[in-house]
């Protein structure tokens, strides 16, 4: 195995690898179960009255 198929494997099974992760994370994100989880984390910044407000 010379350097350029070691090379051309390396990068097209890193390009199969970080693309089955991106929809992983993808079909994660746009799961329907977990849109009341992600809207819930979104409003959370604006439902905090704990914090001090500088003035």
């Amino acid at each position: 195995m010379s350097y350029e198929q070691l090379s051309a494997f390396a990068q097209t099974s890193g390009m199969i690898y970080f693309m089955t992760i991106f929809a992983a994370v993808c079909l994660y994100v746009f799961w329907p179960s977990n849109r009341a989880k992600f809207d819930k984390a979104a409003r959370m910044p604006l439902e905090n009255e704990d914090i001090d407000h500088v003035r």
